[in-house]
Parts: structure tokens; sequence; C-alpha cells
């Protein structure tokens, strides 16, 4: 089993960047989701991502840095990114430290690896506090930044606690991965990502940073993703999925579906906002009428949910509203 360690205690932080620094892997909190963590300029131990996860080894991962103390990003990302637009540091600087990653010209030479051989590189500040120490920790050994995809093994649900990452990775000992715990993730899901490498922005991921407050920030009219943009974090068609098989409708044709099934619904959980009746032993959990509560607790309802044993897990169809946008994608690309 994977070592998991307090966070809140200073000592676990330096033996994680320690680790880090010696090529290993660490299980790293964030406000979005846990990270499964390792030098991003370390061939190697990027590598060992790649290999825990079962992922593409050409489908890249984020970088994430430490935040600065005199707020120049510019400089902050340029070990990195070779190109910095004036639209992007405007963006760091509403959004860092935050739940927003940009997609930037990566220097020549430096985290091909991490970037899945192409020439940009997505880059991101994290707000958790455990996630902030560690990447400055890791700094004073010389990690320049820090790999970290969702710790979860490829194309399942992400994490949103350390016990979470543990079950994914059980198989791993404690000289293979240590994992931080932070408690559970305040915000739920993965980074909304822009793509600042064509001179203008393009949304390529949603998140909880929505399309109008990057406008309103960057002053800049919001591009939606096309053929020419790079590849990016969770961005294929099927993700974020649970063992069951996951189905998203409307409250009336859900109600209808039950109605029919009756205690034949025993194999199937429902997620929704609205009231619905159900025979005995259909697992019911009610969606928050927030979007940000939904995100907060959705990937621990999937997979507790999933848990349980159902076949089937029966998801209302998120509101309209931009609110809703990265929660909305999420639940498409489970139940692609």
């Amino acid at each position: 089993m994977p070592l998991v360690l307090n966070a809140s205690d200073p000592a676990a932080i330096e033996q994680a960047a320690l680790r880090l620094a010696a090529g290993g892997l660490v299980g790293m909190p964030t406000e979005t989701v846990y990270g499964l963590a390792a030098d991003a300029g370390n061939a190697s131990a990027v590598g060992g991502i790649f290999a825990a996860k079962g992922r593409p080894s050409d489908h890249p991962l984020i970088v994430h840095i430490p935040p600065v103390a005199d707020g120049d990003w510019r400089a902050a990302v340029a070990p990195l990114a070779r190109d910095v637009p004036d639209f992007a540091v405007a963006l760091m600087n509403a959004f860092w430290p935050g739940p927003l990653t940009l997609i930037l010209p990566r220097r020549p030479g430096v985290a091909a690896v991490a970037a899945g051989g192409q020439d940009s590189v997505g880059v991101r500040c994290p707000a958790h506090p455990v996630a902030q120490a560690l990447l400055a920790a890791a700094r004073a050994h010389g990690v320049l930044g820090v790999a970290a995809p969702s710790a979860n093994r490829f194309g399942r649900v992400s994490p949103t606690t350390a016990a979470h990452v543990a079950e994914e990775f059980a198989a791993l000992g404690d000289e293979q991965l240590l994992i931080l715990d932070g408690g559970a993730c305040p915000v739920g899901i993965e980074s909304t990502i822009v793509d600042g490498s064509r001179g203008f922005p393009v949304l390529l991921r949603p998140g909880m940073v929505t399309p109008a407050q990057i406008e309103a920030a960057c002053g800049l009219p919001l591009r939606e993703r096309d053929e020419t943009a790079p590849r990016a974090s969770g961005t294929l068609a099927s993700h974020y999925a649970p063992r069951a098989r996951v189905r998203l409708m409307d409250a009336g044709p859900l109600q209808t579906a039950l109605d029919l099934l009756g205690a034949q619904a025993r194999h199937i959980a429902v997620y929704a906002r609205s009231p619905l009746r159900a025979a005995g032993g259909v697992h019911l959990r009610r969606m928050p009428d927030d979007a940000a509560q939904t995100a907060q607790e959705l990937f621990a309802v999937l997979r507790e949910l999933d848990a349980t044993g159902v076949k089937l897990i029966w998801v209302e169809t998120p509101p309209a509203g931009a609110d809703w946008d990265g929660v909305r994608d999420r639940l498409q690309r489970a139940a692609a």
C-alpha cells in the first residue's frame, strides 16, 4: 500500500519534497483534485506517472509551479515557456493561484515528456496550501515544476481525497508512492484550460472559472476549441468514468424509467436535483442546486455510487448556464 502522511506535519512536506527530488511519485492535494506528482524536468520520473496511470505517453500533463512573492508571473513561467502573451499574463494575475491552466509555447528542451512531445506546455499555480508548501519545498531541492495529472488510473473517476488515491494505487508500495493527506478538495473538478499559444485565448476544457470571467479578465473574446488546438489533459471524449455505465437524463424521462422498472431498478443508482420516486433498494442521491457544491462532491458521489455495485448510474442533466459547464463536461465524458 502507498504511504499516507498527514500534510499538516511540516516533516511530511519535506519528506514528500525529497521524494520528488529523488525522482519518485507523490499524491498531492490541490484545490481541484489530487494529482499524481513527479519532477517535470525528470523524464524518467514523468514516465513513472504515465506507467502508474496507464496513460498514453502523448497525452500531455499539466506542470504546477509555486506562487511568486512579487507577482511577476511572466518571469515565473519563463523557465518553461518561451513566449507569454499579455492576455495570458492578465489571466495569471486574475486567477493564479487558482483553478486555471494556461497552454503556452514550450521552451525547447524543457519538460518534453510532460508535454507529450508537443511544442506547448500546460502550466498552473494551485491555490491549495499543501500543494503550495510542497512545490516550494521541492523547488528548494532543485525541482522547478511538478507534473501532476489526476491521481487515478487513466480515464477513471478523479480522486478528491487521499483515500481515493490510495484505493486507485493500492498495488503500489510505500517506496513507490507517498500520499500527502490534505483533506477533501474544495473545488472538486479539474481546472479550466485556456490555450494561450496561438495569440488569442481558446477554451480547451471548461471548469469553475467561466468564459465570462476569462473574457472580463483578459479583455478578449474567448474562442471555442478547434481541430488545430493542442492536445490537453482531460479532453478525450470518454473520461472520468466509473465502472458502472453513466447515463444523463432529464427529470421527466428519468422518473418515467424508474416507474416502469419498479423493483427491477435495484441495480441502478440515481443522482438528481429533482425529487424522484423509486422502489425500495434504489440508491438515490440528491444533487445540490448549486453548481459549485455539485462540482465539489461530484467525483466522490460517482465513486460512492459505483462502490455499491450497481450496473447503471442515472444522472439528471445539469441545468443550462456557464456555471454548470464544468460539471456538465465531466458528466458527458463519464457517459461517453
